[in-house]
């Protein structure tokens, strides 16, 4: 707790052979005194005080010191700082977002640390710091024998936090964080990630009374814009689309099991690890006509370094949703055959999911990735291979959005059956909401138009 209530008393002299000057000031009412061998050293220890005081710094109450003198005692350094911020995310925070912590904090500490005798390799000081360092759930492991010297030189060499009062030592770290590993100008969304992650261990750091304020607001630093609309290029058409799935079909047993597991990517607009969740019991498959999945929960693939139970993915609750919620999606007759042929031909695994991987366990992006590849080279010519059409399964993602869209279903269910917002749909799809422009002026032209008429009606 600070306070500006502050008084400074005049130095007295006391009995005390060894200390015999004292000086005697409040804050907030509590007595702090100080004693000293000779009278010069006590006014010169007052005449501090009262700069502090007269400069308009707030004194701690519990210490009795000017926050900036109790700021420069407490000289925590970066590293400490920076791994006791990512030990406190860790509880919280999903695998990959620990995993994007780690990194960013990572190419931070390198930037930070250039200078001190034997520095490590590059390499092998970013392994170090992103295996070990940064990864909370490992703190309480040894690590081999070279990233354990790396991360002793780091800590000998890490600058004090209070030194990151600086915006042309935070403008260095930002110029690390704008670029990628082979120097290469990083994509504006990393840039972005890296930054908030940064300026929440500032922020932290501000709370602990290690820094004034955050030094990333006083950088002017022009923010690269992400692209945030999607490349129209990479959207296929229906006809396409099942090309690419007869294409994945013809791939021998393991084309014909995969299958349906792109066919509800394109149909039903799913995440690859919404598809890697789906179970029997969330599929309702009528004889004929529509029927619904309910979606209850992503199994986002991640390092086995990241996660609690050392499992290479991560069971989570649907995106941007609370714990439990249950997404309904419409699925058309087309999708709900090849979902009853898929649970006729191969059934379930153990645990009722309808897609496994070859040794067991979800589907890894490798794997299906490896088969859509094949895929690509059957079903589409060689400059559609060239170019950014279908490039990966979570293509048809947007390829279903977009065809939604296009066939007039409204933003908001739209948004609803992607699981998204209706702001992150109008933006993203802006182009393919122009494109409807003049479809949707025809209509209201025809509605004002009968509208006319029945006014001229006698």
């Amino acid at each position: 707790m600070h306070s500006y209530d502050v008084r400074i008393w005049s130095v007295r002299k006391r009995s005390s052979k060894s200390a015999p000057y004292q000086l005697r000031w409040y804050v907030n009412g509590t007595e702090f005194p100080e004693r000293f061998t000779t009278k010069t050293q006590a006014e010169a220890r007052r005449a501090e005080l009262l700069t502090a005081a007269r400069r308009g710094e707030p004194f701690d109450t519990e210490t009795g010191l000017p926050v900036s003198e109790l700021r420069e005692r407490n000289r925590t350094t970066w590293y400490d700082h920076a791994r006791a911020h990512a030990a406190r995310k860790w509880p919280t925070a999903a695998a990959k977002h620990r995993a994007s912590i780690a990194e960013s904090l990572t190419v931070t500490t390198m930037a930070l640390c250039t200078e001190g005798k034997g520095r490590p390799a590059d390499d092998l000081l970013r392994r170090a710091l992103y295996q070990w360092g940064f990864n909370a759930g490992r703190h309480d492991q040894e690590p081999p024998e070279a990233e354990a010297k790396a991360l002793a030189w780091v800590a000998r060499n890490s600058p004090a936090v209070v030194d990151l009062d600086s915006a042309k030592r935070v403008r260095v770290v930002l110029e690390a964080l704008a670029k990628r590993q082979d120097g290469k100008e990083a994509a504006a969304n990393t840039f972005r990630r890296r930054r908030a992650v940064l300026s929440n261990c500032l922020r932290l750091a501000v709370e602990q009374e290690l820094l004034p304020g955050n030094p990333l607001h006083r950088v002017h630093w022009e923010t690269p814009k992400a692209v945030e609309e999607l490349d129209v290029r990479s959207v296929a058409t229906p006809a396409q689309a099942r090309a690419l799935l007869d294409a994945v079909r013809a791939q021998g047993p393991r084309g014909a099991y995969l299958v349906a597991f792109y066919a509800c990517i394109y149909y039903a607009a799913m995440r690859p690890e919404e598809v890697s969740m789906l179970s029997a019991d969330q599929c309702e498959l009528p004889p004929d006509g529509w029927g619904r999945l309910m979606l209850a929960g992503a199994r986002p693939q991640v390092g086995s370094a990241w996660t609690d139970d050392g499992k290479p993915y991560e069971v989570r609750q649907l995106k941007h949703r609370a714990r439990r919620a249950v997404r309904p999606v419409p699925i058309p007759p087309v999708l709900v055959a090849i979902l009853r042929a898929h649970l006729e031909a191969f059934g379930t695994t153990t645990g009722g999911q309808l897609f496994s991987a070859v040794r067991g366990g979800p589907v890894r992006s490798q794997e299906y990735g490896a088969v859509w590849k094949e895929a690509r080279k059957k079903a589409l010519t060689a400059a559609q291979v060239a170019s950014p059409l279908a490039a990966i399964p979570y293509d048809l993602r947007h390829a279903c959005v977009s065809f939604w869209l296009r066939s007039g279903v409204s933003l908001a269910e739209t948004a609803r059956r992607a699981g998204q917002s209706v702001a992150v749909l109008q933006r993203y799809y802006a182009k393919v909401l122009d494109g409807e422009e003049a479809r949707m002026n025809e209509l209201i032209d025809q509605g004002l138009a009968e509208q006319e008429d029945e006014a001229e009606e006698p």
